[in-house]
């Protein structure tokens, strides 16, 4: 049965792999040009109400362009297939025939994909392969054959979860995953599941109105429009909350190891009355970006975060007096702070040299818990 266009459908052959009941996985082939006719690219953003969606990275125009000139080239080969969310609206029907052995690891037949007509949504999504599909998009050859595995999933949460599996072993931007993982509800590889409550953390402290930080942490979906208040990293701010939770950090006691339990509202506390106080102790480096202020540049936070660790040791976080014990602590390190200008004497550097390597963080967290040190010892 030859492949079949109508104004509503595409009808085309299939292979229905026998993988699972709950979401059925078909291979079948496209047109270049039909590819972004059927499914639509879902980058990640925020709606109004602050809530993700979507799942995708920014196009990258410069690889976009080079996969369009191989494709324009004499002999180019396509053989990684586009991965797709199918909508639940795609229709299978299997072809009779003699049956062969391995039959039942497959079936074949024709799967027929509505259209949208205008105004109405894809019936399918982009989960893998959208720097390629564009770039199909945007070859001279419309015809092109271009190879497709489509899943059939409605649910973004699915989506999104085959998004990083698949993309796990690629550069994915940092951030782009940080940000993705607390959205995702199944089990993770480990390297993965042990960043999600830190990133979700992460996306309180950004969104919560009692957080100092609100508004000031840069995501994936950050608009452009509050990109110049967004002057951290989520990377930096995610490192510092995972370290402080996976050793014996102060975030350590509000998790719940035996039970895989964590007191997400004793961390956030904390996480406030210790970043407030920051605020308040250093008002002229708060809020600049990290090339203006290196207390907000990753190196910063990882070495504030560090001293968070021995400051909260000492002030209990729930106590009613902690904002000003805190500010107390903090004022013991405050004269040898150089975050705008100035020379860091203990690193012999100048303050804005301190870049954002672990070599680098390292000594400027050993330099001011040094200083704390020395300081406590001298009010004694």
């Amino acid at each position: 049965m030859p492949a079949k266009t109508s104004v509503d459908s595409l009808t085309r052959r299939a292979l229905c792999i026998a993988q699972s009941s709950t979401y059925p996985l078909y291979v079948f082939t496209l047109r270049a040009e039909e590819v972004l006719r059927v499914a639509d690219i879902s980058r990640v953003s925020r709606d109004q109400t602050g809530k993700l969606i979507g799942y995708q990275r920014p196009e990258v125009r410069k690889h976009i362009q080079e996969i369009v000139d191989y494709l324009n080239a004499d002999g180019a080969v396509f053989p990684n297939p586009i991965i797709m969310a199918l909508s639940s609206r795609v229709h299978f029907k299997k072809i009779r025939g003699d049956r062969l052995p391995g039959d039942e690891l497959g079936i074949t037949g024709t799967l027929t994909i509505p259209l949208p007509r205008a105004g109405q949504a894809k019936p399918a999504w982009i989960v893998d392969g959208q720097q390629r599909a564009l770039a199909l998009s945007r070859m001279r050859q419309k015809d092109f054959p271009v190879p497709v595995t489509g899943f059939v999933a409605d649910a973004v949460k699915v989506q999104r979860d085959q998004f990083l599996r698949i993309n796990n072993t690629k550069p994915l931007p940092r951030g782009l995953v940080t940000e993705l993982l607390p959205e995702v509800d199944s089990p993770l590889p480990p390297r993965l599941a042990i960043r999600r409550a830190p990133s979700e953390l992460c996306d309180l402290l950004n969104t919560d109105e009692r957080s100092p930080l609100r508004g000031m942490i840069r995501r994936a979906s950050t608009a452009k429009a509050h990109a110049a208040h967004a002057v951290i990293t989520d990377t930096g701010i995610v490192e510092m909350i995972k370290e402080s939770l996976t050793s014996s950090g102060c975030l350590f006691p509000y998790r719940d190891v035996g039970r895989n339990e964590t007191d997400f509202d004793g961390i956030l506390h904390a996480l406030y009355a210790y970043w407030a106080a920051v605020r308040d102790t250093f008002p002229d480096a708060w809020g600049k970006p990290a090339d203006k202020s290196r207390l907000m540049h990753g190196a910063g936070v990882r070495a504030m975060g560090r001293l968070m660790d021995r400051i909260l040791g000492i002030v209990d976080p729930r106590g009613e007096d902690a904002p000003q014990l805190i500010r107390e602590q903090l004022a013991l390190v405050a004269p040898c702070c150089h975050w705008t200008s100035g020379t860091w004497e203990g690193l012999n550097m100048r303050w804005n040299e301190v870049e954002n390597t672990t070599r680098d963080a390292n000594a400027l967290s050993n330099y001011l818990i040094r200083v704390h040190r020395n300081a406590q010892a001298g009010l004694r």
